[in-house]
C-alpha cells in the first residue's frame, strides 16, 4: 500500500444554487479558500493546508448534489495503466483534456456501476499553503470559520453495491477496510487508498448516483466542538452532532451548505497499514457503528441525500 498508483482524493465538484450563498458557506464559515474562477462560472477552493491549487469546484446548477470526485494518480504512466484496467472490467472511459479545469491536467472520466462519476488524474498546479518549505510554522494567519484542514473522503449512496465496491478494489486496487454487513449482504463498504481509515465510502440504495456527504478534516476535538458553534452562530442547517462514530472512530458533526449538499467535518479517525484486518459491524450494532454514544439512527442521516 505504497504511495504508488491511486494517492489520494484529489478533488470534489459540487453543484450549487447560488454561487454567493454557497462561497459564504464553504469560505467564510469554512474556512476554504478561494483560487480562481473559470468561463462556466465554476468557483474554485481549496483548505489551507492543501498544496494542490483546489480540492472543491462549486458549480452553478438548477439542482445540488456531486458532479464527480477526482483521484490523483502518481503518475502519467499510472493514469493509462487504470485506463486500461477500468475498459478491462467493463466500464467505459473518456478522456477530459489539461485545462477542462483550471490548473488540473489531462483526466480520465467514467461513470463506475452504482451511478457516480469519476475522474484520475495525474498533473495538478500547485500553489502551497502559504507557509515556508523552509523554518515552516504550524499553521498561517488569517485562516476563517472552521478551518478546514483538508478534504477527505465522500461518502455515496448507489445502486449496484456489490459491483462498485469490486470495480474499486479490483480495477482501482482500493482496500476495503471496514464494513456493515446484514448476515452475508454488504450494506456499507469503506474503502482506502492508503494509510487513511478511508477515502471514500459507498451505501447500498436503490438509486443510482447520489451524494451523502463530502467530508473535510479538522485538527481536534475542540475544533469539531468550535465548529458546532460556527454552525448555531451562522445558522447553518444542522443534521446530526457533534458526536463520534463507532465506525472509523471520528470525532464529526454533520450540517447542509445551503443548496442541501450535506458537510462532514471530524476529527481523530483511525487509520490502517496493509496488514490491518477488515473491521465489521453487524446490523444489529449498525446505531452503534454510526452513532456511537447515542446508539440510535437519525431519519435525515439515512435518508436525505442530494
Amino acid at each position: 500500500m505504497a504511495f504508488t498508483g491511486i494517492m489520494r482524493p484529489g478533488h470534489v465538484q459540487l453543484r450549487v444554487l447560488d454561487i454567493d450563498e454557497a462561497l459564504t458557506h464553504y469560505c467564510d464559515n469554512m474556512g476554504l479558500i478561494e483560487t480562481d474562477r473559470d468561463d462556466q462560472g465554476r468557483v474554485y477552493l481549496k483548505c489551507w493546508d492543501e498544496i494542490d491549487k483546489f480540492s472543491v469546484v462549486l458549480e452553478p446548477s438548477d439542482r445540488a448534489g456531486m458532479d464527480h470526485m477526482a483521484f490523483k494518480v502518481a503518475t502519467e504512466q499510472d493514469l493509462s495503466r487504470f485506463e486500461s484496467r477500468v475498459k478491462d472490467f467493463g466500464v467505459e472511459t473518456s478522456r477530459v483534456p489539461a485545462g477542462e479545469l483550471n490548473g488540473c491536467g489531462e483526466r480520465i472520466s467514467f461513470i463506475a456501476p452504482g451511478g457516480h462519476r469519476f475522474d484520475l488524474y495525474a498533473q495538478k498546479e500547485q500553489i502551497g499553503n502559504s507557509i515556508p518549505t523552509t523554518n515552516p510554522s504550524p499553521w498561517p494567519e488569517g485562516i476563517k470559520g472552521m478551518k478546514a484542514i483538508r478534504f477527505d473522503h465522500c461518502l455515496l449512496y448507489g445502486n449496484d453495491h456489490d459491483e462498485t465496491v469490486r470495480f474499486f478494489t479490483e480495477a482501482l486496487d482500493l482496500d476495503l477496510a471496514e464494513q456493515v454487513v446484514d448476515g452475508d449482504v454488504q450494506i456499507a463498504a469503506f474503502l482506502s487508498c492508503g494509510y487513511k481509515a478511508h477515502d471514500i465510502a459507498f451505501i447500498r440504495h436503490e438509486e443510482p448516483g447520489k451524494l451523502h456527504h463530502a467530508s473535510f478534516l479538522l485538527g481536534s476535538w475542540e475544533q469539531v466542538l468550535r465548529a458546532a458553534d460556527i454552525i448555531s452562530m451562522k445558522d447553518i442547517p444542522l443534521d446530526v452532532g457533534p458526536t463520534r462514530h463507532g465506525l472509523t472512530r471520528g470525532m464529526t458533526i454533520y450540517y447542509y451548505d445551503p443548496s442541501g449538499n450535506r458537510n462532514e467535518v471530524f476529527a481523530e479517525d483511525s487509520y490502517r497499514y496493509p496488514d490491518s484486518p477488515v473491521l465489521t459491524w453487524e446490523a444489529d450494532n449498525v446505531g452503534q457503528a454510526i452513532f456511537y454514544h447515542s446508539r440510535v439512527l437519525v431519519d435525515s442521516f439515512m435518508g436525505v441525500v442530494s
